[in-house]
């Protein structure tokens, strides 16, 4: 190692012009797999909204129409919810890789830092490379996507509901009255409106739950890094 080379903190291991070009390549085709399981949540969401929407309508369309639209689209919207969150374990993946590539490639790159090969972020990403896997678990990913998206279609929902049985096909007048309106075929009021606040409490939970996991993790993380 020269006097220069110790003056300027120059790596001792720094990439050659082709790897470079090689690794310029894998971020390109990363942030294409990336983009695309990006349209993909898009997608998912999109159809929630669009089913939300049509089950509103039918549901609001007279004061005689039934709010059982708006029941049945919280299953429906329940399974896109099941679909967004497998997609977006895919996402991460591709995500991760390009955000590495960003902090640790790029950016001393273009500080003039240069990019060696330190045996930490190199190594974490060939090793992801070799042997692929999903960074976050299922359930986090539902946590997730309830968290930016999904908290707000269900909610919309629920106070559509609770809106048709309070309005329509008059004013409510009792809270008996409420639950006869509730009422599904033979099911009474009181099951149907129970079963709804147990649908809606277990998202609001898994919400909750994964969102104190993943604040647990990063404080863990930080202290780590800080020691």
């Amino acid at each position: 190692m020269t006097d220069s080379t110790i003056t300027h903190g120059t790596p001792e291991r720094e990439f050659t012009a082709a790897e470079i070009g090689a690794i310029a390549h894998l971020y390109r085709a990363e942030v294409g797999r990336s983009t695309m399981w990006r349209t993909r949540l898009d997608n998912t969401t999109n159809w929630a909204v669009v089913t939300t929407g049509i089950a509103l309508s039918l549901s609001y369309s007279g004061p005689e129409a039934s709010a059982l639209p708006l029941v049945l689209v919280m299953f429906i919207v329940g399974i896109f919810l099941g679909l967004e969150a497998r997609r977006y374990r895919y996402f991460n993946v591709w995500r991760a890789r390009c955000r590495l590539l960003e902090t640790d490639f790029y950016a001393p790159l273009l500080a003039g830092d240069g990019v060696a090969r330190d045996d930490k972020w190199n190594t974490l990403l060939a090793s992801d490379l070799r042997t692929p896997r999903f960074h976050v678990s299922f359930l986090i990913a539902t946590g997730r996507r309830l968290r930016r998206n999904y908290a707000y279609i269900f909610s919309i929902n629920a106070f559509a509901y609770i809106g048709k049985l309070t309005i329509d096909p008059t004013p409510l007048t009792s809270i008996a009255e409420f639950f006869e309106r509730a009422a599904i075929g033979p099911i009474p009021g009181v099951v149907t409106f129970t079963m709804g606040v147990l649908f809606h409490g277990t998202w609001l939970a898994i919400a909750v739950f994964t969102l104190r996991h993943e604040l647990r993790n990063r404080r863990k993380t930080a202290l780590i890094a800080i020691g």
